[in-house]
């Protein structure tokens, strides 16, 4: 694969993770689990039972989906 081919499919995989996060993160507000959410200074914020909780965005995402997970299994 060329170096713009391959940067092109990076910035795609990394779009589809914000959007992922992004989600994950609007499902958790509406649900009441967290504050809320959103990047700061290259991390990813979670605000969360009055604390901000930074994170590396991949790690975000694994914290986010257990914890939609979790409030899914106690309904």
């Amino acid at each position: 694969m060329s170096e713009p081919s391959e940067n092109r499919l990076n910035l795609e995989i990394e779009m589809l993770s914000v959007n992922q996060l992004n989600a994950l993160g609007n499902q958790a507000v509406k649900m009441g689990l967290i504050a809320g959410h959103g990047y700061h200074k290259g991390q990813y914020e979670i605000l969360r039972q009055g604390k901000a909780i930074t994170l590396p965005p991949p790690e975000a995402l694994d914290y986010l989906q257990h914890l939609l997970e979790s409030a899914s299994e106690g309904m």
